[in-house]
């Protein structure tokens, strides 16, 4: 991980870009530590799909409880096509 000032992103953007896309997180000190993080398109994806697939584990995890304290409805074929 690398720390810089904003100032020296400016002053040396394309190496610092270069460094990020081969694994470098970057981050940006900020007047009133208002700092940013920048890394690589593919570790964003990574964690955007890491985010999700936690998200549909805690909805399975959910659901699992919900149908194992009886929280869920059981109906027959029959009573679907009543719905048609």
């Amino acid at each position: 991980m690398l720390a810089v000032k904003s100032m020296d992103v400016r002053d040396n953007f394309k190496a610092l870009c270069d460094r990020v896309f081969h694994g470098e997180t970057l981050i940006v000190s900020r007047p009133r530590n208002e700092n940013i993080v920048m890394l690589s398109e593919t570790e964003y994806n990574d964690m955007m799909k890491a985010k999700k697939n936690a998200e549909y584990l805690a909805m399975l995890d959910k659901s699992m409880a919900e149908a194992e304290t009886g929280g869920f409805i059981t109906k027959t074929i029959a009573d679907l096509e009543e719905y048609e």
